[in-house]
């Protein structure tokens, strides 16, 4: 997809910026065919680091004790949680709300205890803590504050829908970003799969960006 496309596209959904009392999101939407998203293998589960971040600050929560959590706290993460504060967590609703508000890590030998106790809160929601490993906790924090995901829900229609910053961002920043989105999502499913793309602030109109020319698309199959 060309980026002068993308930008124009971006540019027409950003002319309802500042319309409203709060800092809208932009969003991607992406539509498909010729895929069957009932099935498993066919469904959508990827992570995305957007390269010029999310736009707005993303709060980090980590599960850990002992050595991991000191390096949590000395490297300025929001929320740390000893492992044995979990299962309080989950017989607690409102903290398990405000977990939701977070992204998360977890050491190693505390992601089956998350799971066991906050799985099917946090899964349903797409907000499983990544695994602490191949970096340093803060490393992998300021990973996680420019990390979206991009996943099949619902009924599992053909059409996935993914932030990609705000209307306080420039247009070159988001078109970027939705560049790296595209990206995944096409070495996933192939650009002959995906039907049509646009984007959206919350409450605005969607601005067409278009689909991957046919040619283009073919030779992405074949190559």
């Amino acid at each position: 997809m060309d980026r002068a496309q993308i930008k124009s596209a971006v540019a027409k959904a950003l002319e309802e910026k500042g319309k409203r009392k709060f800092t809208q999101t932009l969003d991607v939407g992406i539509n498909f065919r010729n895929i069957d998203f009932n099935k498993q293998e066919n469904r959508l589960n990827l992570d995305v680091l957007l390269p010029k971040g999310k736009g707005r600050e993303q709060k980090i929560a980590v599960f850990a004790d002992g050595q991991l959590a000191l390096d949590a706290r000395n490297a300025g993460v929001d929320l740390v949680i000893a492992g044995d504060d979990i299962p309080k967590i989950a017989a607690d609703p409102a903290r398990l709300k405000q977990l939701l508000d977070y992204e998360s890590l977890a050491a190693p030998n505390l992601m089956a205890v998350v799971g066991k106790n906050l799985g099917q809160s946090l899964g349903t929601k797409g907000k499983l803590p990544k695994p602490i490993m191949g970096g340093t906790v803060k490393d992998l924090a300021e990973k996680a504050k420019r990390t979206v995901k991009v996943k099949s829900k619902g009924k599992f229609l053909p059409v996935v829908h993914v932030a990609v910053g705000t209307e306080a961002m420039s247009p070159d920043d988001l078109a970027e970003n939705i560049e790296a989105v595209l990206e995944k999502i096409t070495a996933k499913v192939g650009a002959p799969n995906i039907k049509s793309i646009y984007v959206k602030l919350t409450m605005g109109k969607p601005s067409y960006i278009g689909a991957p020319a046919p040619a283009a698309a073919e030779a992405a199959q074949a190559g």
